[in-house]
């Protein structure tokens, strides 16, 4: 059984090894830890304000899954961070589902209004993935200034969450 929880400190080296594994080794993308500062301090980068961190564990512990919520002010935050193990991807699985309902839980919860990510088109499948669930294209020009934009980043969405009952 799969288990998704607040990320815990103890869970950071697993986190920055899979964010790196599917960039450097399924993607060819070059990144290193030092290049991901938001992986250095997980609590003082997401978790603040309506911002978390979510982590999917299997029966024995090991990290499969991870998804970061980035406050920004004003009601929006910037989705960041969700990596699946290829093991553990697709429809079949549910688990990239699982993750992102629980984001939009707590992001109702504490009353933002809207959620932005970046991507790169190499992320086909996680490009297919955001727009099944709502997302919305927009040019990196309509993104709010205080959104964290990465280098290899090409493609943006917004999702606009309904107002808390």
């Amino acid at each position: 059984m799969i288990q998704i929880q607040r990320f815990q400190p103890s869970h950071g080296p697993a986190v920055t090894a899979l964010v790196l594994q599917i960039l450097n080794e399924e993607f060819s993308i070059p990144v290193q830890a030092e290049h991901m500062p938001d992986l250095l301090d997980v609590p003082g980068f997401y978790q603040q304000g309506g911002g978390g961190f979510w982590v999917a564990l299997d029966e024995g512990g090991e990290l499969l899954a991870c998804l970061g919520l980035r406050d920004l002010g004003g009601g929006q935050a910037a989705l960041r961070k969700m990596y699946v193990r290829a093991s553990h991807r697709g429809p079949q699985h549910g688990l990239a589902q699982r993750l992102l309902q629980t984001l939009l839980g707590c992001a109702q919860a504490a009353e933002l209004r809207e959620i932005f990510l970046g991507t790169t088109e190499q992320f086909a499948a996680a490009c297919r993935f955001y727009e099944a669930q709502g997302f919305e294209a927009l040019s990196e020009s309509a993104l709010p200034p205080s959104f964290p934009r990465l280098a290899p980043e090409t493609r943006f969405y917004r999702l606009a969450l309904p107002p808390k009952a």
